[in-house]
Protein backbone atom coordinates (compact mmCIF):
# COMPACT_ATOMS: atom_id res chain seq x y z
CA UNK A 1 0.00 0.00 0.00
CA UNK A 2 1.17 3.26 -1.00
CA UNK A 3 2.37 5.22 2.14
CA UNK A 4 0.28 8.50 1.86
CA UNK A 5 -2.83 6.55 0.97
CA UNK A 6 -2.03 4.58 4.56
CA UNK A 7 -1.86 7.94 6.29
CA UNK A 8 -5.03 8.65 4.95
CA UNK A 9 -6.73 5.69 5.65
CA UNK A 10 -5.31 6.38 9.19
CA UNK A 11 -6.30 10.09 9.61
CA UNK A 12 -10.03 8.81 8.29
CA UNK A 13 -9.86 5.89 11.51
CA UNK A 14 -8.13 8.59 13.52
CA UNK A 15 -10.08 8.24 17.11
CA UNK A 16 -11.87 5.20 16.33
CA UNK A 17 -11.37 1.99 17.79
CA UNK A 18 -12.04 -2.13 17.68
CA UNK A 19 -14.10 -4.50 19.18
CA UNK A 20 -14.28 -7.98 19.70
CA UNK A 21 -18.63 -8.49 19.41
CA UNK A 22 -18.86 -11.44 21.82
CA UNK A 23 -22.47 -12.83 22.88
CA UNK A 24 -23.56 -12.70 26.55
CA UNK A 25 -26.53 -14.06 28.80
CA UNK A 26 -25.16 -14.00 31.87
CA UNK A 27 -23.31 -10.55 32.00
CA UNK A 28 -22.35 -10.09 34.99
CA UNK A 29 -20.68 -13.37 35.41
CA UNK A 30 -19.01 -12.99 33.02
CA UNK A 31 -17.70 -9.21 33.64
CA UNK A 32 -16.42 -10.34 36.66
CA UNK A 33 -14.96 -13.19 34.82
CA UNK A 34 -12.67 -11.03 32.68
CA UNK A 35 -11.66 -8.76 35.82
CA UNK A 36 -10.97 -10.67 38.54
CA UNK A 37 -9.42 -13.89 36.70
CA UNK A 38 -7.93 -12.55 33.83
CA UNK A 39 -7.59 -8.51 34.68
CA UNK A 40 -9.53 -6.59 32.11
CA UNK A 41 -10.58 -3.66 33.14
CA UNK A 42 -14.56 -2.03 32.56
CA UNK A 43 -14.47 0.64 29.88
CA UNK A 44 -17.61 1.00 29.30
CA UNK A 45 -21.16 -0.82 31.14
CA UNK A 46 -25.12 0.55 29.95
CA UNK A 47 -27.78 1.65 30.46
CA UNK A 48 -27.34 2.35 34.34
CA UNK A 49 -30.88 0.76 35.61
CA UNK A 50 -30.21 -2.70 33.85
CA UNK A 51 -26.56 -3.19 31.93
CA UNK A 52 -27.28 -5.33 29.12
CA UNK A 53 -23.37 -4.44 26.99
CA UNK A 54 -20.34 -4.78 29.17
CA UNK A 55 -16.96 -2.89 26.92
CA UNK A 56 -14.23 -4.21 28.58
CA UNK A 57 -10.63 -3.28 28.10
CA UNK A 58 -7.05 -5.70 28.65
CA UNK A 59 -4.34 -7.09 27.30
CA UNK A 60 -4.48 -4.71 24.05
CA UNK A 61 -8.14 -5.66 23.45
CA UNK A 62 -11.18 -4.35 23.73
CA UNK A 63 -14.32 -6.76 24.37
CA UNK A 64 -17.94 -5.69 23.79
CA UNK A 65 -20.41 -8.03 25.84
CA UNK A 66 -23.94 -7.58 24.49
CA UNK A 67 -26.84 -10.00 26.28
CA UNK A 68 -28.45 -9.17 22.52
CA UNK A 69 -25.49 -10.64 19.97
CA UNK A 70 -26.41 -14.23 19.54
CA UNK A 71 -23.13 -15.19 17.62
CA UNK A 72 -20.08 -17.15 18.48
CA UNK A 73 -18.48 -16.87 21.92
CA UNK A 74 -15.05 -17.38 20.02
CA UNK A 75 -11.44 -17.88 21.25
CA UNK A 76 -8.91 -15.47 22.83
CA UNK A 77 -5.31 -16.30 22.72
CA UNK A 78 -3.98 -14.42 25.78
CA UNK A 79 0.09 -14.81 26.32
CA UNK A 80 0.95 -14.31 29.71
CA UNK A 81 4.42 -14.42 31.35
CA UNK A 82 3.54 -17.65 33.88
CA UNK A 83 0.18 -19.40 32.48
CA UNK A 84 0.21 -21.79 35.67
CA UNK A 85 0.38 -19.16 38.05
CA UNK A 86 -3.04 -17.47 36.03
CA UNK A 87 -4.65 -20.85 36.08
CA UNK A 88 -3.97 -24.47 36.41
CA UNK A 89 -5.48 -25.20 32.70
CA UNK A 90 -3.80 -23.71 30.20
CA UNK A 91 -7.28 -23.43 29.01
CA UNK A 92 -10.21 -21.58 30.32
CA UNK A 93 -14.03 -20.93 29.56
CA UNK A 94 -15.37 -17.43 30.59
CA UNK A 95 -19.32 -17.70 31.59
CA UNK A 96 -20.36 -16.53 28.07
CA UNK A 97 -18.37 -19.74 26.49
CA UNK A 98 -15.60 -17.80 25.25
CA UNK A 99 -12.41 -19.84 25.25
CA UNK A 100 -9.03 -18.45 26.53
CA UNK A 101 -6.19 -20.24 25.62
CA UNK A 102 -3.28 -19.22 28.10
CA UNK A 103 0.12 -19.40 27.10
CA UNK A 104 3.95 -17.85 27.49
CA UNK A 105 4.98 -15.09 26.90
CA UNK A 106 7.46 -15.62 23.42
CA UNK A 107 10.89 -15.61 24.36
CA UNK A 108 13.00 -12.78 22.23
CA UNK A 109 15.21 -13.59 19.24
CA UNK A 110 16.37 -17.72 19.90
CA UNK A 111 19.79 -18.01 18.26
CA UNK A 112 19.64 -22.27 18.14
CA UNK A 113 22.98 -24.03 18.75
CA UNK A 114 25.01 -24.49 15.42
CA UNK A 115 24.62 -27.99 14.32
CA UNK A 116 27.48 -27.29 10.84
CA UNK A 117 26.69 -29.14 8.01
CA UNK A 118 28.24 -29.44 3.91
CA UNK A 119 24.99 -27.89 2.45
CA UNK A 120 24.91 -27.43 -1.48
CA UNK A 121 21.88 -26.02 -3.44
CA UNK A 122 21.60 -26.56 -7.32
CA UNK A 123 20.40 -24.08 -9.24
CA UNK A 124 17.09 -24.61 -11.52
CA UNK A 125 15.82 -27.95 -9.11
CA UNK A 126 12.01 -28.69 -9.40
CA UNK A 127 10.20 -27.25 -6.72
CA UNK A 128 12.05 -25.21 -4.90
CA UNK A 129 10.61 -21.96 -5.03
CA UNK A 130 7.67 -20.62 -2.89
CA UNK A 131 5.42 -17.23 -2.42
CA UNK A 132 6.69 -15.82 0.20
CA UNK A 133 6.10 -12.18 1.83
CA UNK A 134 4.91 -9.26 -0.30
CA UNK A 135 4.42 -11.83 -2.74
CA UNK A 136 8.16 -12.27 -3.85
CA UNK A 137 9.02 -15.82 -4.59
CA UNK A 138 11.88 -17.27 -2.31
CA UNK A 139 14.46 -20.30 -3.00
CA UNK A 140 15.91 -22.15 0.04
CA UNK A 141 20.00 -21.97 -0.28
CA UNK A 142 20.26 -23.62 3.33
CA UNK A 143 17.70 -26.75 3.45
CA UNK A 144 19.00 -27.99 6.77
CA UNK A 145 19.62 -24.37 8.36
CA UNK A 146 22.48 -25.66 10.62
CA UNK A 147 20.52 -26.45 13.19
CA UNK A 148 18.02 -23.14 13.31
CA UNK A 149 21.15 -20.93 12.97
CA UNK A 150 21.35 -19.67 9.52
CA UNK A 151 18.69 -19.23 6.95
CA UNK A 152 19.93 -17.88 3.41
CA UNK A 153 17.40 -18.00 -0.13
CA UNK A 154 17.27 -16.24 -3.41
CA UNK A 155 14.16 -13.68 -3.65
CA UNK A 156 12.62 -13.11 -6.89
CA UNK A 157 10.49 -10.65 -8.12
CA UNK A 158 7.87 -12.02 -10.51
CA UNK A 159 6.33 -8.44 -11.92
CA UNK A 160 7.99 -5.16 -11.51
CA UNK A 161 6.69 -1.57 -10.25
CA UNK A 162 5.42 -0.78 -6.58
CA UNK A 163 5.98 -3.78 -4.45
CA UNK A 164 3.11 -4.81 -1.54
CA UNK A 165 5.78 -3.55 1.37
CA UNK A 166 5.29 -1.50 4.09
CA UNK A 167 7.87 0.05 6.85
CA UNK A 168 8.90 -3.22 8.51
CA UNK A 169 12.00 -4.66 11.14
CA UNK A 170 13.06 -7.98 11.83
CA UNK A 171 14.66 -9.86 14.87
CA UNK A 172 17.50 -10.73 14.39
CA UNK A 173 21.53 -11.33 14.91
CA UNK A 174 22.71 -10.82 11.49
CA UNK A 175 20.39 -10.19 8.25
CA UNK A 176 22.36 -9.15 4.87
CA UNK A 177 20.92 -8.70 1.11
CA UNK A 178 23.13 -9.09 -2.00
CA UNK A 179 21.41 -7.87 -5.53
CA UNK A 180 22.05 -10.40 -8.28
CA UNK A 181 20.00 -8.90 -11.24
CA UNK A 182 17.58 -6.02 -11.90
CA UNK A 183 16.96 -2.67 -10.08
CA UNK A 184 15.07 -1.84 -6.47
CA UNK A 185 14.56 1.02 -4.67
CA UNK A 186 15.25 0.26 -0.82
CA UNK A 187 14.79 3.04 1.97
CA UNK A 188 15.76 2.46 5.83
CA UNK A 189 15.98 4.30 8.99
CA UNK A 190 17.98 7.21 9.50
CA UNK A 191 19.95 6.42 6.19
CA UNK A 192 18.91 9.34 3.80
CA UNK A 193 16.39 9.12 0.90
CA UNK A 194 15.54 5.82 -0.65
CA UNK A 195 17.85 4.74 -3.08
CA UNK A 196 18.55 2.39 -6.16
CA UNK A 197 19.94 -0.87 -5.46
CA UNK A 198 21.61 -2.48 -8.50
CA UNK A 199 23.27 -5.89 -9.38
CA UNK A 200 26.52 -6.59 -7.35
CA UNK A 201 25.41 -3.81 -4.05
CA UNK A 202 24.87 -5.27 -0.86
CA UNK A 203 23.61 -4.01 2.24
CA UNK A 204 23.84 -4.91 5.90
CA UNK A 205 20.28 -4.92 7.96
CA UNK A 206 21.51 -4.46 11.49
CA UNK A 207 18.76 -5.71 13.80
CA UNK A 208 15.88 -3.64 13.92
CA UNK A 209 16.40 -1.35 11.26
CA UNK A 210 13.23 -0.09 9.70
CA UNK A 211 12.86 -0.46 6.07
CA UNK A 212 10.96 -1.20 2.85
CA UNK A 213 11.12 -1.78 -0.58
CA UNK A 214 9.49 0.72 -2.61
CA UNK A 215 9.23 -0.93 -6.08
CA UNK A 216 11.56 -3.33 -8.46
CA UNK A 217 12.30 -4.12 -11.95
CA UNK A 218 10.62 -7.59 -13.50
CA UNK A 219 12.97 -10.34 -12.31
CA UNK A 220 14.48 -8.52 -9.44
CA UNK A 221 16.64 -10.78 -7.55
CA UNK A 222 18.55 -11.20 -4.52
CA UNK A 223 20.66 -13.33 -2.15
CA UNK A 224 19.13 -12.95 1.19
CA UNK A 225 21.52 -14.34 4.56
CA UNK A 226 20.15 -14.47 8.11
CA UNK A 227 20.44 -15.36 11.68
CA UNK A 228 19.01 -17.08 13.14
CA UNK A 229 16.85 -19.27 10.70
CA UNK A 230 13.41 -18.70 11.99
CA UNK A 231 13.00 -15.24 13.34
CA UNK A 232 10.19 -12.60 13.34
CA UNK A 233 8.92 -9.74 10.86
CA UNK A 234 6.56 -6.71 12.49
CA UNK A 235 5.50 -3.76 10.38
CA UNK A 236 5.64 -0.10 12.07
CA UNK A 237 2.69 1.71 10.63
CA UNK A 238 3.45 4.52 12.79
CA UNK A 239 6.59 4.61 11.26
CA UNK A 240 7.34 7.27 7.92
CA UNK A 241 10.00 6.12 5.53
CA UNK A 242 12.08 7.73 4.90
CA UNK A 243 12.94 9.64 8.15
CA UNK A 244 13.52 13.23 8.57
CA UNK A 245 16.89 12.08 10.79
CA UNK A 246 20.23 11.50 9.08
CA UNK A 247 22.40 9.26 11.43
CA UNK A 248 24.87 6.86 9.23
CA UNK A 249 26.51 6.18 12.42
CA UNK A 250 24.04 4.98 14.41
CA UNK A 251 23.97 1.52 16.44
CA UNK A 252 20.73 -0.64 15.93
CA UNK A 253 21.47 -3.38 18.50
CA UNK A 254 25.40 -2.99 18.40
CA UNK A 255 25.43 -2.65 14.20
CA UNK A 256 25.69 0.11 11.57
CA UNK A 257 23.93 0.14 8.55
CA UNK A 258 26.20 -0.94 5.73
CA UNK A 259 25.36 -0.21 1.74
CA UNK A 260 27.72 -1.44 -0.20
CA UNK A 261 28.24 0.60 -3.74
CA UNK A 262 29.66 -2.17 -6.28
CA UNK A 263 30.06 1.14 -8.84
CA UNK A 264 32.50 2.96 -7.07
CA UNK A 265 33.93 0.00 -4.44
CA UNK A 266 37.44 -0.57 -5.20
CA UNK A 267 38.81 -4.51 -5.40
CA UNK A 268 41.50 -5.49 -3.32
CA UNK A 269 43.42 -8.68 -2.65
CA UNK A 270 41.39 -11.74 -1.53
CA UNK A 271 43.26 -14.25 0.91
CA UNK A 272 44.59 -16.39 -1.81
CA UNK A 273 47.05 -15.35 -4.73
CA UNK A 274 44.97 -14.58 -8.72
CA UNK A 275 41.87 -13.57 -6.58
CA UNK A 276 40.53 -9.97 -5.68
CA UNK A 277 37.47 -8.62 -4.19
CA UNK A 278 35.12 -6.13 -3.09
CA UNK A 279 34.54 -6.64 0.65
CA UNK A 280 31.43 -5.18 1.72
CA UNK A 281 32.64 -3.25 5.55
CA UNK A 282 30.62 -5.95 7.45
CA UNK A 283 33.43 -6.87 10.36
CA UNK A 284 33.71 -3.12 11.48
CA UNK A 285 29.84 -2.01 10.95
CA UNK A 286 29.29 -6.01 13.11
CA UNK A 287 31.99 -5.50 15.48
CA UNK A 288 33.55 -8.40 14.29
CA UNK A 289 30.71 -10.88 14.01
CA UNK A 290 30.45 -10.96 10.03
CA UNK A 291 32.36 -10.69 6.85
CA UNK A 292 30.97 -10.47 3.14
CA UNK A 293 32.79 -9.80 -0.13
CA UNK A 294 32.27 -10.26 -4.08
CA UNK A 295 35.26 -12.41 -5.27
CA UNK A 296 36.41 -12.62 -8.60
CA UNK A 297 39.32 -14.63 -10.01
CA UNK A 298 41.76 -12.30 -12.17
CA UNK A 299 44.95 -14.13 -13.14
CA UNK A 300 46.39 -17.90 -12.50
CA UNK A 301 43.70 -18.23 -9.50
CA UNK A 302 45.89 -20.74 -6.90
CA UNK A 303 43.72 -22.00 -3.46
CA UNK A 304 45.66 -24.17 -1.38
CA UNK A 305 43.71 -26.70 0.98
CA UNK A 306 42.09 -24.36 3.76
CA UNK A 307 39.55 -24.04 6.25
CA UNK A 308 37.84 -22.09 8.54
CA UNK A 309 37.12 -22.24 12.14
CA UNK A 310 34.03 -20.12 12.42
CA UNK A 311 30.15 -20.42 12.34
CA UNK A 312 29.62 -20.75 8.51
CA UNK A 313 31.38 -20.19 5.47
CA UNK A 314 28.65 -19.55 2.41
CA UNK A 315 29.44 -19.59 -1.38
CA UNK A 316 26.95 -18.19 -4.11
CA UNK A 317 28.48 -18.62 -7.67
CA UNK A 318 27.70 -15.75 -9.51
CA UNK A 319 29.63 -16.11 -12.72
CA UNK A 320 31.74 -18.83 -14.42
CA UNK A 321 32.45 -22.42 -12.57
CA UNK A 322 34.76 -24.08 -10.40
CA UNK A 323 35.83 -27.58 -8.87
CA UNK A 324 35.65 -27.82 -4.83
CA UNK A 325 37.52 -30.33 -3.51
CA UNK A 326 36.45 -31.50 -0.12
CA UNK A 327 38.57 -33.93 1.95
CA UNK A 328 36.31 -37.01 2.92
CA UNK A 329 33.86 -35.85 0.22
CA UNK A 330 33.85 -36.42 -4.24
CA UNK A 331 34.94 -33.03 -6.21
CA UNK A 332 31.75 -30.76 -6.72
CA UNK A 333 31.31 -29.07 -9.72
CA UNK A 334 29.99 -25.69 -9.06
CA UNK A 335 28.31 -22.87 -12.11
CA UNK A 336 26.29 -19.96 -11.79
CA UNK A 337 23.54 -19.96 -9.05
CA UNK A 338 25.09 -23.16 -7.29
CA UNK A 339 25.78 -22.44 -3.63
CA UNK A 340 27.86 -24.30 -0.53
CA UNK A 341 27.79 -24.08 2.94
CA UNK A 342 31.58 -25.11 4.33
CA UNK A 343 30.90 -26.64 7.93
CA UNK A 344 34.32 -25.61 10.17
CA UNK A 345 36.86 -28.20 10.15
CA UNK A 346 36.36 -29.13 6.69
CA UNK A 347 39.62 -28.89 4.34
CA UNK A 348 38.60 -27.24 0.63
CA UNK A 349 40.30 -26.13 -2.35
CA UNK A 350 39.15 -24.52 -5.53
CA UNK A 351 40.22 -25.53 -8.89
CA UNK A 352 39.76 -25.79 -12.44
CA UNK A 353 38.40 -21.91 -12.12
CA UNK A 354 36.89 -20.68 -14.83
CA UNK A 355 38.04 -17.32 -16.44
CA UNK A 356 35.24 -15.56 -15.51
CA UNK A 357 34.73 -16.85 -12.23
CA UNK A 358 32.59 -15.13 -9.69
CA UNK A 359 30.95 -15.38 -6.31
CA UNK A 360 29.50 -14.34 -3.21
CA UNK A 361 31.38 -15.17 0.16
CA UNK A 362 29.82 -14.98 3.90
CA UNK A 363 31.73 -15.63 6.47
CA UNK A 364 30.54 -15.21 10.54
Amino acid sequence: MDQALSRTLRGNFAGSSAELLLPCDDLFATVQFFTEALGFGVDTIFPAEGPVVAVLAGHGVRLRLDTHHQGDPGRLRLTVADPAAVAPSPSLRAPNGTVIDLVATPPGMVVPPLAPSLSISRAGAAGEWAVGRAGMRYRDLLPERQGGRFVASVIHVEQGGPLPDYPHYHKIRFQMIFCLTGVATLVYEDQGPPFAFRAGDCVLQPPEIRHRVLDATSGFEVVELGCPAEHTTRGDPEMTLPTTALSPNRLFGGQRFVRHDASVAPWTAWRHPGYERQDFGFMAATDGLAEASVVRAVAAPAMAPSRHDGELQFWFIIAGSATVALAGHPDLDLAANDSIAIPPGQVHQLMAVSPDFCFLEVRL
